[in-house]
């Protein structure tokens, strides 16, 4: 069916509002949108939903894509189990629950017992598990709850064996997890000053601090355990040593992967903070430690990994390379392949690599020897291999684009896996397959990007094409299988990830390639991936559609106002698409690590010259565009979607529809229901498949 024509759009009130930038005059005409709650823009959302929701109900094909959806959606969803005292936890989804159920059990094969349904907490699925801690006996248990999809959390104790909450009950906390001591009578955790209840959804987070909570006591008796008021934007990890004698304290900047590390002594209540790495040049991720010596997975001199040890006992009387208090020395030099992350189990470091953005797993005695790769079913990613310093098991997933989630028990002694569960959805992986290209971007450099399709199509340039990215904050795309990738490919359509830079993949160096100055390069990678499909027969323009979330909807943003003539359709998720104030509301000051700040003038220039908002042009065509959005995301807020949506449809020339769906009780997307997932992923379906006139 062809796209409806002469759709009409609400209209957007358009202010004066005009800011300078190191000389430059930069309207911002719809500045309005930016407070969610005014009746102005609550008004203008209804009515920028009504004729979404208009144009999506009088697609055919929406009511069957949704019911397969739902049916294949329709499996059990099992987390990596994990051990804590004599008991065992896991998450579990009985399919279509909306909110994954904690259960724990002493044995096994024993008769699970649910420890904290979600789903029992609200209505509607919006009040989501956000994070939990067990006591180092399994007897209680600290829960993160949030609301609506928002970051912000509210933190409860409840008793194992009971099920019954405790009274302790703690507030204003928000990228933190909670770590208890070892004699669990209380844990460490992160917090804010209360903030503006009216405001809280967009005022900016600054002045994290680290407290101590001891049980039974109220919030307001916490233990300041550490702040620094003159570092505004200094947040703090705080997790204890196995061993119980150390807080290990990582200090936070924003998004910038490089990091601080200070500990305390536990054993010594006199003993102060010691700053063991004093400056931000390098990422440390503590490991273990054995007394004295402490164990770091480390980018220092190694941009793709390598394990030091610090013997934080031996303390020159200058400083070592990187501000660091100690001697340390190399335990796993850098290798050709991704050090994604290590941890210690049965007494050996069990490393996790990545190779062209796919999961090796291999292991080292606590010399650096190598002692063997763990074999994985195939090319995919491989997570989990948590547990104690001296387990002999340990459990991890298996996942790949075809591959439904599979959970492994692994044996550290004899490096033998058995199946523990295995994902039953109803489809046959064999009919599908995944292959791994490298292409050439704008300046020559090679990307790898994952395709996966249904076997025998033709390449003649006639499929429908998804193409998926991210490219940014060391972040990278690994295999991984969707329910709703599934129903894409059921129908005919091809997916495609590339592993373009400013990701993780090949560690820290593929990442600052598409960092500040350099994110142009994200932007080509992404063009030049698009271009090498339809190069290569699997395509054409009026087939191909684009998506990204978050970082990924601020590439699409900024690939269809560079090449509005190289994509038929645009899916940008909670994008960031005005790059001269995202810093100016709730965690977006974070980002200035990642983006630059429109405050140096430099790098405002960059921003300004690829900002999505900025950049759209007046009389273009540009493809069709369905911008998803949520009312409540107060990580990248909606006046970034709101502001994008007007300029869009103001600017956008043709008959293709640019709309918006903005999503209400929601947030980022981190704890959306299932039935609000199920419910968005038709609508978009829908959308393509009207758009790039898909035949199912």
């Amino acid at each position: 069916m062809p796209a409806k024509k002469h759709l009409s759009y609400p209209p957007t009130q358009k202010s004066n509002q005009v800011d300078q930038y190191h000389g430059t005059a930069v309207a911002d005409p719809y500045r309005w949108l930016e407070n969610p709650d005014s009746e102005e823009t609550k008004a203008w959302v209804e009515a920028q939903n009504k004729v979404t929701f208009g144009y999506l109900e009088e697609i055919p094909a929406r009511e069957k894509i949704k019911q397969r959806l739902t049916k294949l959606w329709d499996y059990e969803k099992y987390s990596i189990p994990f051990k804590e005292g004599n008991r065992y936890f896991y998450l579990k989804n009985d399919g279509l629950q909306n909110q994954s159920v904690l259960y724990t059990l002493k044995t096994l094969d024993a008769e699970p017992k649910v420890l904290l349904d979600p789903n029992t907490l609200s209505k509607d699925g919006t009040v989501a598990l956000s994070g939990l801690s067990i006591s180092e006996d399994g007897k209680l248990l600290a829960y993160g709850l949030s609301t609506a999809g928002s970051d912000w959390q509210e933190w409860k104790v409840r008793d194992v064996e009971t099920g019954i909450d405790l009274k302790d009950h703690l507030n204003w906390i928000k990228f933190s997890g909670a770590s208890w001591t070892t004699d669990n009578k209380g844990f460490f955790y992160s917090r804010y000053d209360e903030p503006n209840e009216k405001t809280k959804l967009e005022d900016v987070n600054y002045y994290q601090k680290l407290y101590y909570h001891k049980l039974g006591t109220p919030q307001s008796e916490d233990l300041l355990i550490y702040h620094r008021p003159e570092q505004k934007e200094w947040g703090f990890n705080g997790g204890v040593t196995e061993d119980g004698r150390y807080l290990i304290i990582s200090v936070w900047k924003g998004t910038d992967p490089r990091n601080l590390v200070f500990y305390k002594d536990l054993t010594n209540p006199k003993a102060e903070v010691v700053e063991l790495i004093q400056e931000f040049e390098s990422n440390f991720n503590f490991i273990d430690n054995d007394g004295s010596i402490f164990y770091f997975r480390t980018d220092l001199d190694a941009p793709r990994g390598r394990v030091i040890a610090i013997d934080t006992k031996n303390t020159p009387s200058s400083l070592s390379k990187g501000g660091m208090k100690g001697e340390w020395r190399e335990i796993i030099p850098q290798a050709a392949e991704t050090l994604e992350s290590v941890g210690i189990i049965n007494n050996q470091l069990v490393a996790d690599y990545l190779k062209d953005a796919y999961s090796q797993i291999k292991i080292f005695n606590l010399n650096g020897a190598f002692v063997r790769e763990v074999e994985l079913p195939g090319i995919g990613s491989a997570g989990g291999f948590g547990g104690k310093r001296y387990d002999t098991e340990t459990f991890y997933n298996f996942t790949s684009f075809t591959t439904a989630g599979t959970i492994y028990r692994y044996d550290m002694v004899s490096g033998k896996s058995e199946v523990f569960r295995q994902a039953k959805v109803d489809f046959k992986p064999d009919n599908y397959q995944t292959k791994q290209v490298f292409y050439k971007s704008k300046d020559g450099t090679q990307v790898p990007m994952f395709i996966t399709h249904k076997k025998g199509i033709k390449l003649d340039g006639n499929n429908p094409t998804l193409l998926y990215g991210y490219g940014g904050f060391n972040l990278s795309l690994t295999p991984n299988f969707s329910v709703s990738n599934l129903v894409w490919m059921e129908m005919g359509g091809v997916y495609a990830i590339p592993n373009i830079r400013g990701g993780g993949e090949y560690g820290e160096e593929w990442h600052q390639a598409g960092m500040k100055l350099k994110k142009q390069n994200v932007f080509d990678d992404f063009i030049a991936a698009a271009e090498w499909l339809i190069a290569n027969g699997y395509t054409k323009p009026a087939k191909l559609a684009i998506a990204g979330g978050s970082n990924g909807g601020l590439l699409v943003g900024a690939c269809i106002t560079q090449r509005p003539d190289l994509f038929g359709a645009a899916l940008p998720s909670v994008g960031v698409m005005d790059m001269l104030r995202f810093h100016k509301f709730t965690i977006g000051w974070a980002w200035t690590s990642e983006y630059g700040s429109p405050d140096k003038q430099e790098e405002f220039k960059a921003l300004y010259g690829y900002s999505p908002l900025h950049n759209l042009k007046p009389g273009t065509a540009y493809p069709a565009t369905l911008i998803t959005t949520a009312d409540h995301d107060d990580r990248v807020v909606p006046a970034h979607s709101f502001k994008f949506a007007a300029a869009l449809q103001a600017a956008h020339t043709g008959d293709v529809p640019v709309l918006i769906r903005i999503e209400t009780k929601a947030g980022h997307g981190d704890g959306k229901p299932t039935t609000k997932r199920i419910e968005e992923t038709a609508d978009i379906w829908a959308f393509l498949v009207r758009t790039l006139d898909v035949k199912i």
